[in-house]
């Protein structure tokens, strides 16, 4: 008797075993790729605030650049933009793999960063920006990046009137920026010199109300000069 019961028993707890849900051959997801967060990738090259010299030349006055970055967590396919600083005309191109070789104008400086993307996900998270110079031939100096603005930033509503401190970044490869004009106006289109200066802040008075426009001119050792966007804000 005691050994039926022990076969009878064994019979159980084998088909309890194999019938267990979760087991791992059960994954229950047959696309890895699906439902996870997408994050958001690294950049890799060209690198930030550099003169890039390594892309193929096409001719006089265009090269290939294979654009790189890490790949990212749960991504499908990749948005690669690319925008023209002098001109803000901008090129975006699909990806299916954390490269994409695009061609450029030569002796121009370029913004780019990365979207990541994947079927059935509305997340799209975006890289880092990166700004670079793509290398022209026979070129010594080049002139410094367009400047961004750090504060305030585009579009954002400042509540109090009086005196604000406007705040730049600006980069140049060749590390030899010397001075900063700053324009601004309530006019969407500045022309009133508020600054000249070698630092990367400067204030000017605001009155409630009132939307202001500024821009900043970015000048060099060698006499090359950029100008940034028109940047905005709002006085509560």
């Amino acid at each position: 008797m005691k050994s039926v019961l022990k076969i009878i028993m064994g019979v159980v707890g084998l088909i309890t075993l194999t019938s267990c849900p979760g087991s791992k051959d059960d994954s229950g997801n047959d696309n890895p790729n699906e439902g996870g967060d997408l994050g958001s990738v690294t950049l890799v090259f060209p690198e930030n605030n550099s003169e890039c010299t390594e892309g193929d030349s096409l001719n006089d006055t265009e090269s290939t650049i294979t654009f790189m970055w890490e790949e990212g967590v749960n991504v499908d396919n990749y948005e690669v933009t690319v925008r023209n600083l002098n001109t803000n005309n901008i090129n975006t191109v699909n990806a299916s793999t954390n490269e994409k070789a695009i061609s450029l104008t030569k002796n121009t400086p370029y913004e780019w960063y990365v979207v990541s993307k994947a079927a059935g996900s509305d997340q799209a998270p975006s890289s880092a920006k990166w700004q670079f110079y793509n290398a022209g031939t026979g070129v010594e100096n080049y002139a410094p990046f367009p400047a961004t603005a750090v504060s305030p930033t585009r579009g954002q509503t400042v509540s109090t009137a009086g005196t604000i401190t406007l705040e730049w970044n600006a980069n140049d490869v060749d590390n030899d920026i010397v001075d900063y004009e700053v324009l601004f106006s309530t006019s969407n289109n500045p022309t009133e010199n508020i600054a000249n200066t070698s630092q990367n802040t400067t204030t000017a008075t605001i009155s409630s109300g009132q939307t202001y426009f500024w821009r900043v001119i970015t000048k060099d050792e060698a006499g090359n000069s950029s100008k940034s966007d028109v940047f905005d804000f709002k006085v509560q």
